[in-house]
């Protein structure tokens, strides 16, 4: 899954893609790469990150999402607002990536008239506070049971188990520590019978792992974290730098595969 963020904000690429020419060509760059859905996201969830509004979320995304769609690509729509994925959907997109994992009720009106595909993602707090201080006491435990309760909820809205991925929020109301622990857990996550996405590419914990503030030059440490999701059972990466991680993920599967 490669991340197209058009949003002048965003951690990584913030600023890059708002003219929507140069947005798809990016999309575009990132298929012949080897990516086989392309994420757009119209508000930035970084931490501290402001909301914006639906009418402005739509005019960042609407079009894109119709022009990707349009030559064929699949296209996942990253939003907690219902409207926003009511009209990706009408533009074309299959997949809502709900980084609030169906906390609004109208998401599941959305699922149940349009049955797509949905990434329910765990976060604790909201992406304006939910670094200030994240507490658990069984983060792996607490996390899954959480995507469950959201995946139970995403099926009774219609979806069948296939049509639902669980991604536990790397970073997303997480010390370095829970993110960790996290990621040596995916193997609990893939025993639900759901797909897992994980989404770690260049966070903020990688950086500070090796000391990197540049989140471009974190790109080997995705990498890294690529293929030991895929080894625990990992189903979708998303990530920025395409090229690198199929690559990587190329010799994972490889691995896998010879088991």
């Amino acid at each position: 899954m490669g991340v197209l963020n058009v949003t002048p904000d965003s951690f990584s690429d913030g600023g890059l893609y708002l003219d929507p020419q140069v947005a798809l060509a990016q999309a575009h760059r990132m298929i012949d790469d080897g990516a086989d859905i392309i994420d757009v996201g119209g508000e930035s969830t970084r931490p501290g990150a402001q909301e914006v509004s639906e009418r402005q979320e739509m005019e960042r995304v609407v079009s894109i999402v119709e022009a990707l769609a349009a030559d064929g690509i699949v296209v996942s729509i990253d939003t907690s607002k219902p409207a926003v994925a009511r009209a990706a959907l009408a533009a074309g997109a299959e997949i809502i990536n709900d980084v609030t994992a169906l906390r609004d009720d109208n998401m599941l009106r959305v699922l149940a008239e349009s049955a797509p595909g949905v990434v329910v993602m765990h976060m604790q707090g909201r992406p304006r506070t939910m670094q200030a201080l994240p507490m658990y006491r069984d983060v792996v435990g607490e996390v899954r049971d959480s995507l469950l309760k959201a995946a139970q909820r995403a099926e009774s809205g219609g979806l069948r188990c296939s049509q639902v991925l669980i991604d536990p929020g790397i970073g997303f109301g997480k010390t370095a520590h829970h993110n960790w622990s996290l990621l040596a857990s995916i193997d609990i996550f893939a025993a639900t019978g759901y797909g897992v996405l994980i989404g770690a590419s260049r966070k903020r914990f990688l950086g500070d792992l090796l000391n990197e503030q540049d989140p471009v030059a974190r790109d080997d440490a995705t990498a890294a974290v690529a293929v030991a999701s895929v080894l625990r059972g990992a189903s979708v990466l998303r990530v920025h730098n395409v090229s690198l991680i199929r690559r990587a993920v190329t010799v994972a599967d490889a691995i896998v595969g010879a088991e």
